[in-house]
């Protein structure tokens, strides 16, 4: 019983609901313009808004960000409740857990953006690049990032900037090539996937290219 209740399509209903992929990036970037500008519209806070996702959600992005508390999805795209499916883990990282996370709101909320979101000076990335031996679980979380401190080590510039990028991308492939269930809603139901990265200074979120 308690799947059929998690799995079941939600009744609920906005104006987000079944956004394609170009127009949710578009919302998304809007968004971050307002909050660079300092233009916020905080969005979708009301009483009448808390009251119609009683009926269930229909996020228009999916966002897999940091766990770092300077990097705030719905404050940084200007968003509100219901509007962004957020998963936020150290490093942008993804596992099978995430993974499927992700399959859900693609697959049961019909959200069609994925966006992985890197930032400077991120301190999951940072212990990755400095290298040691990290205590406890940490270490799970900088062996994820390895392939990307690897991958830059002979890069000219900022060396944890670098890795953040490269991390970011890397991720964003990693969901793209997820199978059956990702790889396919890219091939079949215009799931788009990319990768960006954020500036703690001026708070703009910067699309990267492949």
């Amino acid at each position: 019983m308690l799947m059929m209740i998690l799995f079941c399509a939600p009744t609920g209903w906005s104006q987000s609901a079944g956004l394609g992929a170009d127009a949710a990036l578009a919302k998304l970037m809007d968004g971050n313009q307002r909050y660079v500008a300092h233009k916020e519209q905080h969005p979708d806070e009301s009483l009448s808004r808390r009251r119609e996702l009683e009926g269930g959600q229909h996020p228009f992005a999916v966002i897999i960000g940091c766990s770092d508390s300077r990097v705030p999805p719905e404050l940084l795209f200007d968003q509100g409740l219901g509007d962004l499916f957020v998963i936020r883990v150290a490093g942008n990282i993804v596992d099978d857990a995430i993974l499927g996370s992700i399959e859900y709101a693609v697959e049961h909320l019909d959200t069609r953006l994925v966006l992985v979101l890197g930032h400077e000076k991120c301190g999951a990335v940072s212990a990755a690049v400095e290298g040691g031996k990290p205590a406890g679980h940490l270490k799970a979380l900088v062996s994820a990032i390895q392939a990307s401190v690897l991958a830059t080590a002979g890069m000219p510039g900022d060396k944890i900037h670098n890795c953040v990028i490269d991390n970011a991308r890397r991720v964003a492939r990693q969901i793209q090539q997820s199978e059956p269930v990702l790889k396919e809603a890219i091939e079949r139901k215009g799931l788009k996937v990319v990768a960006a990265d954020y500036a703690l200074d001026t708070g703009k979120v910067t699309l990267l290219t492949k």
